[in-house]
């Protein structure tokens, strides 16, 4: 099979055929190879390209044989297990020589781990923490509803999905005591390295001593272990774990938060009768001021899957936490676990909208330029058909951080046929955001929309009741005016300034004469002598000073534009009296003929 991967997919393919698999998936590089078990792949499903894990136990070298009872358990368990925290099964090949198993996407948490040695003290204590949590459910629950053991609950069962969350693995030994095919009590000295993480009961008296105890007895203790690995992971094992087994004294804590360490002596209690299980475990933790319920990644995970049905006290508190603990979260769980349910989230609108969408735009800039269009840009975009004011209007006051990720052809066909609506929504601070957002949106306009649609609702807002609205309004033009076609500057720039120089509100007249000002170079040398400066001397003594001031200010950049041409011109123009002679002049003026 090794072979096989060394060729092209549509080589394996061909092969894969004559060898009577139909293979689901396509086989990529090579992650990791755990206890010599399996090998561990990134694949491709065939039928829709998405990405997989692919674990191959391969049987053809006659050492590894012996182990096809553990990879059918493997596979037989993980086909039937459903739980939000074991690692999602999809499909499966067995042959005489292989069993492949295609699951969800996932890495090693091996493989993660160092990656978060370096980081901050209490953001990587925060996330172990958080990390035991995920582990201590699916423990719990294959534990007690599943009368279950997991039997090799270690680091290499471990895995960590694209959104940043660990999930539970490792089925070989998975075993319920009242099943005749458990192969944990016949089986598990196939798997290797599998006594270092055995209980006292089992070092004492082999792997079919578990059946007389709780079936959580075993995992409680290989918990036990796993939390000191995660947080010592330079340190040997604690002493408890090796005959005669004393209790940890407190100089194994070592990098074990206080509150986990009482547990933790708990856990690698040598006698199984009176050790702690998970499910007390995870019951301490999640009290009210549990290590749990205070880890602000489990809130965050409780505040996402309650958010639909919190009231809105509840959703603004979720909302606070979310925001403090941004800075923290790790990238992946950011951008694919936390940033689509506040997506989803802000689909119903509501009073929290405006909340929500700072914490999306901030947790979209993780997402890679690929990715961005669907994750975040298309979502937003949809959002703007929505009739919730107060995600139109969180729409708009963000609108600077995202535009520029937004093509024309977006912003014109998806964007623009629902923002024009806020121009006549009859609340006025829609309208106004509205009319600001123009100023950004304006660039990604085509020129049809630009010199017609737009124009022609602008117009309208000339004239709104709000004074505030129609100064914005007058603004925009002003900006606008240079990117307008050439007869569009010549129909509107005019009307529009002036219409604004007769506004009865003083700001609105000053935003007029700034206009005029800052659009000089739109118009033609007569327009701005036989239009411009005739439509707007009126206002050279307004009653109010401040426009009088702007007035007399933009009067004189008018006339110094025409003075300056005015040099320019010749000193007279009268072509009638180009050539005529010296006496002409005194025959014509005495009217002689």
């Amino acid at each position: 099979m090794d072979y096989l991967r060394t060729l092209g997919s549509a080589a394996v393919s061909t092969l894969v055929q004559k060898s009577g698999l139909n293979l689901p998936f396509t086989l990529g590089s090579k992650v990791n190879t755990v206890n010599t078990l399996y090998n561990l792949y990134d694949g491709t499903k065939r039928d829709d390209g998405s990405p997989v894990s692919v674990f191959e136990y391969d049987f053809s070298d006659a050492s590894k044989r012996n182990t096809r009872p553990l990879a059918q358990n493997a596979l037989r368990k993980l086909r039937i297990t459903r739980h939000p925290d074991v690692l999602k099964f999809m499909d499966a090949i067995e042959s005489d020589s292989t069993i492949y198993i295609m699951t969800e996407r996932v890495r090693p948490l091996t493989s993660v781990l160092p990656s978060w040695s370096s980081k901050d003290q209490q953001d990587r204590q925060d996330w172990l923490v958080w990390g035991l949590h995920r582990v201590s459910v699916p423990l719990t629950f294959l534990n007690d509803p599943c009368s279950s053991t997991h039997g090799t609950l270690n680091v290499n069962s471990i895995f960590v999905s694209p959104t940043g969350e660990w999930k539970l693995g490792g089925f070989e030994l998975l075993s319920n005591p009242k099943e005749d095919t458990s192969v944990l009590y016949t089986s598990a000295s196939l798997y290797p390295g599998l006594m270092t993480i055995a209980p006292p009961e089992v070092k004492k008296s082999g792997w079919s001593v578990l059946k007389q105890h709780d079936v959580a007895a075993a995992d409680a203790y290989a918990l036990g272990l796993l939390l000191h690995t995660l947080f010592n992971p330079t340190l040997p094992q604690p002493a408890t774990a090796q005959p005669p087994h004393p209790p940890p004294p407190a100089s194994s804590r070592g990098s074990i938060p206080g509150p986990l360490f009482a547990l933790f002596k708990k856990l690698l209690n040598p006698s199984p009768g009176t050790r702690i299980t998970a499910k007390h475990f995870l019951e301490v933790g999640t009290t009210e001021e549990g290590f749990f319920s205070s880890n602000p990644l489990v809130k965050v995970c409780l505040g996402l899957d309650n958010f639909a049905i919190s009231s809105e006290s509840e959703k603004s508190a979720f909302i606070r936490t979310l925001t403090e603990s941004k800075a923290s979260l790790p990238p992946e769980f950011g951008a694919n676990r936390v940033l689509p349910s506040l997506i989803s989230a802000l689909e119903f609108g509501g009073a929290s909208a405006a909340a929500i969408l700072p914490l999306v735009i901030q947790l979209g800039a993780n997402v890679s330029p690929e990715e961005y269009s669907n994750t975040v840009a298309g979502p937003l975009v949809k959002l703007y058909s929505s009739p919730d004011r107060g995600t139109r209007m969180a729409l708009l006051e963000h609108l600077p951080s995202y535009i520029e990720k937004l093509d024309k052809k977006t912003v014109s066909e998806k964007i623009f046929p629902h923002l024009q609506t806020g121009f006549t929504d009859t609340v006025a601070i829609i309208r106004e955001a509205t009319v600001k957002s123009i100023g950004l949106l304006a660039p990604k306009l085509t020129e049809r929309l630009l010199n017609n649609d737009l124009l022609r609702l602008l117009a309208k807002l000339q004239v709104d009741p709000e004074p505030s609205i129609r100064t914005n309004t007058c603004i925009l033009l002003g900006r606008l005016a240079p990117t307008l076609g050439y007869n569009t500057k010549r129909k509107v720039l005019v009307p529009a300034f002036s219409r604004a120089l007769k506004d009865t509100f003083v700001h609105a007249r000053v935003a007029g004469l700034l206009a005029f000002n800052a659009t000089i170079d739109c118009f033609e040398i007569e327009e701005l002598a036989t239009k411009v400066i005739p439509n707007m001397s009126f206002v050279l003594v307004d009653k109010e000073k401040l426009v009088r001031d702007q007035a007399f200010k933009t009067l004189n950049v008018l006339l110094k534009r025409l003075e300056t041409h005015a040099e320019s011109m010749v000193r007279t123009y009268l072509p009638l009296l180009q050539g005529l002679t010296k006496t002409s002049p005194a025959r014509i003026c005495s009217g002689r003929s």
